[in-house]
């Protein structure tokens, strides 16, 4: 087999590996997640605010690694979608928390099924035990880099590799 051809991976490459995926999984989820205002950017901030106590809108950029300018004009388009609701903090009058409305939840809610379909098939090549490794390998290995590097942009690097880049927002997003 040619090492050029696509059907052969350079062995033990992650970076390759991760690149090859991420890109996949970003293309088929932007396209899956038409309808919803910032594509996966706005999946990944309402299904943040759906988590449990409502995070505010400072925090929520923090952990998504979103400047806070670009969450604001996230948070607007979500809002003016009837998905979230930005309301007074009752311990900071000058903070605002992020609540997902019950149209945000069923949104929400219909985007997991979807971004669950994408996922499955991206990973369909993987037996379902090894899916289910892969996923919680990834996921441990992440929290591990947000740990120890909490000024890692993952949405930069999403956009790095799908060759975006902040100044050319794609499609869906208004700021970025």
């Amino acid at each position: 087999m040619n090492p050029t051809t696509p059907d052969r991976a350079p062995e033990h490459n992650l970076g390759w590996s991760l690149a090859v995926l991420l890109r996949r999984w970003h293309e088929h989820v932007e396209q899956a997640l038409t309808d919803l205002p910032h594509g996966s950017r706005g999946y990944h901030v309402l299904s943040i605010a759906a988590e449990g106590e409502a995070p505010t809108q400072a925090c929520l950029a923090d952990r998504l690694l979103i400047d806070r300018s670009v969450m604001t004009y996230l948070l607007d388009d979500l809002e003016a979608a009837d998905l979230v609701r930005r309301r007074v903090d009752p311990k900071d009058r000058r903070a605002r928390r992020v609540c997902p409305t019950d149209h945000g939840r069923a949104v929400l809610a219909r985007a997991e099924k979807v971004v669950e379909h994408v996922e499955e098939r991206l990973l369909g090549g993987l037996a379902p035990e090894h899916r289910a490794l892969f996923r919680a390998s990834a996921s441990t290995a992440a929290v591990s880099v947000r740990r120890h590097s909490p000024d890692t942009d993952p949405c930069e690097a999403v956009l790095q590799v799908t060759g975006l880049s902040e100044k050319e927002p794609a499609p869906s997003d208004r700021a970025g």
